[in-house]
């Protein structure tokens, strides 16, 4: 039963942690304190966590390892966080812990043209890491919606894509090497520059693992060559099943372009309004096509697209006629999730996968169970991949309201996967997607899954409770933590 003392007792063993935090990093590398600790609380996401201990933000590979050594010492968990994009809540202390912000991390160590690399940092934000190889002719090619602001590590802790993954793959296919501070405090890289690196891919099991096998502190991302020639196509159609089966038709008509998304028209008109960039206002959906590689490849292969989409029945389909307008166009896109608050106040993003046949059916589904629940959706997806990202809006104001967000989302995973499809594309699945990988997966993949978590870190302080059911094996899950939600 706990006693008058063990309040006292505990601050004062928080204290000396953060004495030996602030020894190890810095008075400037280290944030206390109810106020600046509690922004640290929440993500992007529509989770609220718990207020973290302390807040580290380190700026080399030793300070990090520093810190997890403290942590361990202590008995106290690690929650890793960048930019504080993401959207399943991978970043939320949901136990007594420390928080560690890559964001002081932002260096670019070099770019080796040679090995086809560059070692960065965790905290680069992905659109400064493609700027700056721009000028020697290369990129960084996932590029996702939240790339001025998203991180390498983020990209790298959720496997991060974007709408020109498509033909380029996600951010596994660009990560050629991490150095990784073990939650045991060891120092490792896992991965090479080499064609070929010996023994298992360990590298592979680390990118995507969201924080629960250790702390990422240098990337060595894949340099993507930029294309000679690009085109962009937006076709507008009157029927928004014609434009789901149009996306199919173009990969069975064997071109995989750059980019293939789709907006239903409602967004398309809001984000007209938003970024006046050409978009109609009257379509039921409109499809961005984008094509690279050569002069003449890319003219060839924008007639055989306009051709498909012209017999899928699209209205009209044209071409950026310059760059200016292709980044009018991309621009108009990549503002969907903050153009929508011209509608309502908050939103939650979904991120399922569904076969690209299934989508007019899964579309159609969607909106049932949204608005069963008496919400508003709105769509705009990679549509090439059948990543969805269904937008349900809301006002959290409204008594109530989050339940029946929540029964939205659960409608949406269980409409997805009964299509064949899976729980995440990109965002990853944190505490969002956590209770729910048991309907993706057998209690033996669960198991195996578990395994490799708990060889990577013995102590389960490596961003607990997420990713993966509390319980796994053992029974009835928990239940997540009160004030969790909004």
């Amino acid at each position: 039963m706990p006693t008058a003392s063990q309040p006292v007792a505990q601050a004062a063993v928080d204290g000396a942690v953060v004495d030996e935090l602030i020894a190890a990093l810095g008075a400037e590398g280290v944030r206390v304190g109810d106020a600046a600790c509690r922004l640290y609380r929440r993500d992007a996401s529509t989770y609220v966590g718990l207020v973290p201990m302390a807040v580290c933000l380190p700026v080399s590979t030793d300070q990090v390892a520093a810190i997890v050594a403290i942590t361990n010492r202590h008995g106290i968990a690690v929650v890793t966080r960048g930019a504080g994009t993401g959207l399943a809540g991978g970043a939320v202390p949901l136990a007594r812990s420390i928080v560690v912000s890559t964001t002081r991390m932002n260096r670019i160590v070099s770019v080796e043209v040679a090995d086809g690399v560059a070692w960065v940092q965790p905290g680069v934000l992905n659109l400064d890491l493609t700027r700056h190889l721009a000028p020697f002719g290369f990129c960084f090619a996932p590029d996702p919606s939240s790339q001025q602001a998203c991180t390498i590590g983020g990209n790298v802790a959720n496997n991060s894509g974007g709408p020109h993954c498509l033909s380029e793959g996600v951010t596994s296919s660009h990560v050629a090497a991490v150095e990784v501070v073990l939650p045991d405090g060891e120092v490792v890289t896992f991965g090479g520059v080499e064609a070929e690196v010996a023994g298992y891919d360990v590298r592979g099991l680390f990118v995507g693992s969201e924080g629960t096998m250790g702390i990422a502190t240098c990337v060595a991302v894949r340099l993507t060559p930029l294309p000679p020639s690009v085109r962009t196509l937006l076709a507008v159609f009157d029927d928004l099943d014609r434009a789901a089966a149009a996306v199919s038709a173009v990969i069975a008509a064997g071109i995989v372009p750059a980019a293939l998304e789709m907006i239903d028209g409602p967004l398309a008109a809001v984000l007209e309004d938003y970024a006046h960039a050409g978009f109609p206002r009257d379509a039921a959906a409109v499809l961005m096509v984008e094509i690279e590689g050569t002069d003449a490849s890319t003219t060839e292969a924008a007639r055989r697209v306009t051709d498909v989409l012209v017999e899928a029945g699209c209205a009209s389909v044209r071409v950026a006629v310059d760059a200016v307008e292709r980044a009018g166009w991309w621009k108009a896109r990549k503002s969907a999730f903050g153009a929508v608050a011209r509608i309502r106040p908050d939103y939650y993003l979904h991120d399922t996968v569904v076969p690209r046949t299934r989508l007019v059916e899964v579309l159609a589904e969607i909106r049932r169970v949204v608005e069963e629940q008496d919400l508003e959706v709105y769509n705009v997806f990679h549509a090439g991949d059948g990543n969805l990202h269904p937008l349900v809006l809301f006002d959290a104001r409204w008594p109530g309201v989050m339940d029946r967000v929540q029964a939205a989302a659960d409608g949406i995973i269980a409409a997805s996967l009964a299509a064949g499809g899976v729980l995440s594309g990109e965002h990853g699945i944190g505490i969002e997607k956590r209770d729910h990988m048991g309907e993706q997966f057998t209690e033996a993949d669960l198991r195996m899954q578990q395994w490799a978590a708990t060889a990577m870190d013995p102590s389960g302080r490596a961003n607990p409770d997420k990713v993966l059911p509390i319980g796994v094996g053992c029974g009835e899950l928990q239940d997540l933590p009160d004030g969790v939600w909004i």
